[in-house]
């Protein structure tokens, strides 16, 4: 577990001088604890099977706990939950400040376009969170900043260690080798100098993965999930946090573990939300811990000179009788993270946008996953079942203006011969026209010799 007791020497505090309840302080005295150093590297479950208490008053005694260290000289930037005191920080002018800033360097993420509109990467010392549905591709931009912290100095990167938190399970080992095995061959490719190349006889796979941390729960847990007091519990899946309570207890133990590994340069998150999301009947007490949650979180950023990253989901809100996805855990949690990054698909495009930051503009630019990791979007190296299906609309589009054409052809022939016929039409009645004339001339000529005849007649009788 996180965060091993530095010496009791550093915590001779007895549990009766704790600012606990009488109940607590009894039960705890009556399991055989009377100094806070008993109870360093203990989870909520261990104390509540021990003392027989409860999971909100086990999360108190850690917090005791916390306080304890700080008090006998442990690394600041802890504060407690709830927006307990996290320690005074040094006094220093907006000059020192910048210059800090302009020394630090950023985590790059293998996107060049999102690099570029983050000014460098994800910066070190602020909080981001990183917002999305599910198959966004939030755990696999977390993975891909894990192994991109370890960059050597000499590449551009910080040579760190990281420390992931998994509340879902969703930290794949296997993905991990592919993205570190993608990243050691893409440095191995810039080799320059000297310098670099004995750089990149220590920077391996292997080594990428000793210096990821994940964060394990209690002894106990661990024996639950099948595993024994001997095993090696080295990076696994299974191993990770199950509520809200776990989570915080590891969270007062971290800054003890990165005052241990001040290489340390990248604390994970992934999720947040998921423990934050379960077991809460009431919203004030959630929103009290997330307040605690966010403050120590800066505090450890500031303090430890780390880049804080944690996901966020998403949830469904109604506004206006419509419906629209937003980031879970409030509106008060989104002020917490410095930056905020949403995940989102637009129809067959990956898409990255930053609607939240206080030194970049809102922007949004096109991604991709790939079996190296992270990438920039190439639409040539897109896997068959994320392909626009451009051509096929297009093929059937045109085979639909060919049908028409071949329609209005048919349309077209049939008008001609319609107006073929309607000519003959036509001029089978002109012939019928000057039949009837002809006709009529006939009878007309008839009548004539008729009226001939009889003047003929008349002139006969006449004469």
């Amino acid at each position: 577990m996180l965060g091993n007791a530095s010496g009791e020497e550093q915590m001779k505090m007895q549990i009766s001088s704790c600012s606990l309840s009488p109940a607590v302080k009894s039960r705890l005295t009556a399991a055989g604890f009377h100094f806070l150093s008993e109870l360093r590297g203990l989870s909520p479950s261990h104390i509540c099977a021990e003392a027989g208490v409860s999971q909100q008053e086990a999360l108190q005694v850690l917090q005791a706990v916390r306080g304890g260290a700080s008090r006998r000289g442990g690394a600041s930037g802890g504060g407690g939950v709830g927006g307990a005191s996290v320690g005074p920080f040094p006094s220093l002018t907006a000059l020192q400040l910048l210059q800090e800033e302009q020394s630090q360097r950023s985590i790059f993420s293998f996107c060049s376009q999102l690099d570029a509109t983050l000014g460098g990467g994800l910066p070190v010392g602020k909080t981001t969170e990183i917002c999305g549905a599910p198959g966004t591709g939030k755990t696999q931009l977390c993975l891909q900043l894990a192994v991109d912290v370890q960059v050597p100095v000499c590449f551009g990167g910080l040579g760190g260690q990281v420390v992931v938190v998994d509340t879902e399970g969703s930290f794949l080992l296997q993905r991990v080798q592919d993205i570190a095995g993608a990243v050691v061959k893409h440095c191995a490719l810039l080799v320059e100098d000297d310098e670099q190349r004995v750089a990149m006889t220590t920077f391996s796979v292997e080594t990428i993965l000793s210096n990821i941390f994940l964060v394990m729960i209690g002894t106990e847990a661990m024996m639950s999930l099948g595993f024994s007091r001997d095993s090696d519990l080295s990076i696994s899946p299974q191993v990770r946090c199950h509520d809200y309570v776990e989570l915080l207890a590891e969270l007062h133990l971290l800054p003890d573990f990165l005052s241990e590994h001040p290489r340390a340069r990248l604390l994970v998150i992934d999720s947040v939300a998921f423990p934050f999301r379960l077991h809460f009947d009431e919203l004030s007490q959630r929103t009290r811990l997330l307040n605690g949650l966010a403050q120590q979180l800066i505090a450890m950023a500031t303090s430890h000179n780390v880049a804080m990253v944690i996901t966020n989901q998403m949830t469904t809100r109604l506004r206006g009788g419509q419906s629209q996805l937003v980031p879970a855990l409030g509106e008060s949690w989104g002020h917490a993270p410095t930056i905020r990054l949403l995940l989102q698909w637009a129809g067959t495009q990956r898409l990255a946008t930053i609607f939240k930051s206080p030194g970049h503009p809102g922007a949004t630019v096109q991604y991709q996953i790939t079996s190296d990791g992270f990438r920039d979007a190439d639409q040539s190296e897109q896997p068959p079942s994320k392909r626009p299906r451009t051509h096929t609309v297009q093929s059937a589009a045109g085979q639909r203006d060919s049908n028409q054409s071949a329609v209005g052809q048919r349309d077209s022939n049939q008008s001609a011969a319609g107006q073929r016929d309607s000519n003959q039409s036509a001029a089978g009645q002109r012939d019928s026209n000057q039949s009837a004339a002809g006709q009529r001339d006939s009878n007309q000529s008839a009548a004539g010799q008729r009226h001939s005849n009889q003047s003929a007649a008349g002139q006969r009788e006449c004469s």
